[in-house]
């Protein structure tokens, strides 16, 4: 390359943007692309590779080698010298080709007299979109300012590709966000959607790459930074005196924002040709693919606090702001990288669905979720970066499943599922005001949970007895500080107008592990599932639970009352609990409010720990409900948002329902009312199976309550019975094959 290589790289990028400016088809945009680029950089070969399939490139474009190849030489990604390129992103600059590493002879192409090799990845945001490639006859390897120039032209292509330049007639040569997209998460919320993307926080698009005024952009640079500073400092402001954590967080963040060596690194690649919105974007394409495969957690959190500061950053410099103008479609599904519960409800039930990056099965997503009846889908990798605002999308939350712009044969298929489930509804609306009566006649009584007053309208639509568990965590994680008494009773109240005399048990405050209140410094602990959570907090912070109990009386103000204590783990702690209602109770009376006419206080049974309470237990308690969900995960000592090893242990196995069998004998023989609430109890085969073993309450979501109920009636719990002890006694590890083989016999 000649010398002066700044101007060199400057004149070819303004060569490549009146390229990009002229009216071409995607082919041949591509040929004119890597004929300007071998010319401008002095080498005999410009070949462009992009991707076909996640798994596969193929040689798109060509400058020397022979044309023929082109859309027909294709290779795995990781074989040969381009593949090396492709799946580590790294720069490949070698002297020697032939005797490199990894090197693959591919005799179609005629790139055996060829020996120099510069490869370098075509990358946006760390997403992997082809390698870009020179080569030359003599022996040599490209300079550092040869290397540099062939970065900013793989950029440039990065974010033509992104616009959709390149539409071609090959696979490879689609548009981006263009092709369906079939990604596989965890399931979140169970249920089926089809609908719209609507991008939580929309991507900022680039849309002027190259620069002709390099002053006039390092100005926009300036000025832009200056801003951002500005806004960063208000921000550090805003929290002094607040959480430790939180300003140790916001002083790293302006660390970032001050940062000479970025700012300088940013100056460099527009002295260069770019324009400041461009060099914003490479810099943070290059720390996101470097700092992503760093295993150190603090260096990938500070990969968080770059990408955010780089995306404040480029929304100033492009006006782009948080909205787009864009508007919601009539069937939006929400898709973000990740959500607060705040933020989602906001949204409310206008959702008709929503796909993360990122979450847990136990996260505030998930719980508001589930509190909204939403399908949703987390940990959907790239689904932020894949989509596009108005893209057709379809949610599978039953599989954990998200066809992104589905072709035909997804649609048809997955409408004749939703078709499916929309006919099974009609029938189960059928059996609403029936009771779930078994063959065998046994009565078992479903109730649905709750967490939001935006859920009691679904007491009456799907035929539940009342409500099993009333989260009240939600109105704490929702807001930025402590919800006061008069409003919590307020919310209450309006929940047991509602449900119009039918029973409702409020689950008092459960934080702590995934659920951390924005106004409670985090606990940095090991396991926090096992730690400080629910009850422990209560009990050692007492002054918020006696808060939440007397908004709770006088929520009822004379009406029958409902509540229990989650997490209980031993009897003592039950006591400790009951005494402070007994308090609350006593103090409500002094200040001359009406109390309950009738008040029951019960226990979550978690922890297999109080499964073996003394007899004594059982007798205080007025009732207790099996929290199945984290009772299963301490039970085989697997956590549950492993996906690991979370669906490893089944709820039909012989060891776990030999405790729910222990269980329901201890109560019975004490007359402890007992009930079984999570996510099993609202599956239909293991909904029977609890029931089989003797469980008679359930609680479950409301749309679960039409499956349960019509497998309830037609099973007969005795025959049940009988199979799964059969199971059990000839030693098998799962009951699961020999009930499922039952019910297949059932009629209908």
């Amino acid at each position: 390359m000649p010398d002066g290589t700044e101007s060199e790289s400057r004149k070819l990028l303004r060569r490549l943007r009146d390229l990009m400016a002229e009216e071409a088809a995607g082919q041949e945009r591509l040929d004119r692309i890597v004929h300007l680029t071998a010319d401008s950089t002095g080498t005999e070969v410009c070949s462009i590779y992009l991707f076909r399939d996640e798994d596969t490139l193929e040689l798109c474009a060509t400058e020397g080698l022979k044309p023929e190849a082109v859309h027909q030489t294709r290779m795995r990604i990781g074989e040969g010298l381009v593949g090396r390129v492709a799946r580590a992103g790294v720069i490949v600059n070698t002297a020697n080709a032939p005797q490199a590493h990894g090197f693959r002879y591919m005799p179609e192409t005629g790139e055996e007299i060829y020996s120099s090799f510069l490869g370098v990845p075509i990358q946006r945001l760390g997403e992997m979109l082809g390698v870009l490639v020179v080569q030359s006859k003599e022996a040599r390897e490209f300079t550092a300012d040869e290397v540099y120039a062939l970065e900013v032209v793989a950029m440039v292509l990065a974010e033509m590709t992104e616009l959709g330049a390149f539409v071609g007639e090959g696979a490879a040569m689609s548009a981006r966000h263009t092709q369906p997209h079939l990604i596989r998460g965890i399931t979140g919320q169970e249920g089926a959607a089809e609908g719209h993307v609507w991008l939580h926080e929309p991507r900022v698009v680039v849309t002027n790459p190259i620069a002709d005024d390099p002053q006039r952009e390092l100005e926009r640079l300036n000025e832009a930074v200056e801003k951002l500073r500005i806004g960063v400092d208000e921000l550090l402001e805003g929290a002094r005196g607040g959480d430790s954590e939180q300003m140790e967080v916001l002083e790293a963040y302006r660390m970032f924002a001050n940062s000479r060596s970025w700012m300088r690194r940013m100056e460099e690649d527009i002295s260069r040709g770019l324009s400041a919105e461009a060099a914003v974007e490479k810099e943070q394409s290059i720390a996101r693919a470097r700092l992503s495969q760093v295993p150190d957690a603090y260096l990938r959190e500070r990969l968080h606090d770059l990408d955010d500061l780089s995306n404040r950053l480029l929304r100033i410099l492009t006006g782009q702001g948080s909205t787009t103008g864009a508007e919601m479609p009539d069937d939006p599904i929400l898709v973000a990288r990740n959500i607060g519960p705040g933020e989602l409800l906001e949204y409310g039930r206008k959702l008709k669905g929503v796909v993360l990056e990122e979450g847990s099965v136990g996260s505030h997503a998930a719980i508001v979720a589930r509190a909204l009846a939403i399908p949703l889908v987390l940990q959907a990798e790239r689904i932020a970066t894949e989509a596009m605002n108005g893209n057709h999308i379809m949610v599978d939350g039953d599989q954990g499943i998200v066809h992104l712009r589905p072709d035909d044969n997804v649609v048809t298929a997955f409408r004749d599922k939703m078709a499916m489930l929309h006919k099974a509804q009609e029938r189960y609306v059928s059996l609403r005001d029936k009771p779930a009566r078994t063959r065998c006649g046994k009565v078992i009584s479903l109730h649905m949970n709750a967490g939001l007053m935006a859920d009691l309208p679904s007491l009456e639509g799907s035929g539940a007895e009342g409500v099993g568990l009333f989260r009240t965590e939600l109105q704490f994680l929702i807001r930025n500080k402590m919800p006061k008494r008069t409003e919590l009773a307020r919310i209450y109240s309006g929940v047991l107008d509602a449900a119009k005399g039918k029973r409702v048990v409020f689950r008092t405050l459960d934080i702590g592990s995934d659920k951390v209140l924005p106004y409670m410094k985090p606990n940095d602990e090991p396991n926090p599932a096992l730690g400080w959570r629910a009850i422990r907090v209560a009990l050692d912070r007492p002054g918020m639970m006696r808060m939440q109990l007397q908004a709770l009386l006088r929520a009822a103000n004379g009406r029958p009352l409902t509540v229990m204590f989650p997490f209980i783990a031993q009897y003592s702690e039950f006591l400790k609990a009951r005494a402070e209602m007994a308090k609350a109770l006593e103090r409500e009376s002094i200040l001359g409010h009406a109390l309950p006419e009738r008040l029951e206080v019960g226990a979550m049974l978690e922890t297999p720990s109080l499964a073996f309470a003394p007899d004594a237990f059982f007798r205080k308690v007025e009732f207790l409900s099996i929290g199945g969900n984290d009772l299963k995960q301490f039970f085989f000592a697997a956590d549950r948002e492993n996906e690991r090893v979370r669906r490893r242990y089944d709820t039909l196995n012989t060891s776990f329902l030999t405790l729910i069998e222990m269980i329901v004998k201890r109560c019975e023989a004490t007359g402890t009312h007992l009930s079984f609430c999570g996510e099993d109890a609202g599956r239909p085969i293991e909904a029977v199976c609890l029931a089989a073993m003797g469980l008679r309450t359930l609680s479950m979501r409301p749309a679960s309550i039409g499956p349960v109920k019509h497998l309830m009636r037609r099973t007969d719990l005795d025959q049940l019975r009988k199979v799964i002890d059969t199971a059990r006694d000839d030693g098998a590890e799962t009951v699961r094959p020999e009930v499922m083989e039952y019910l297949r016999k059932l009629s209908p």
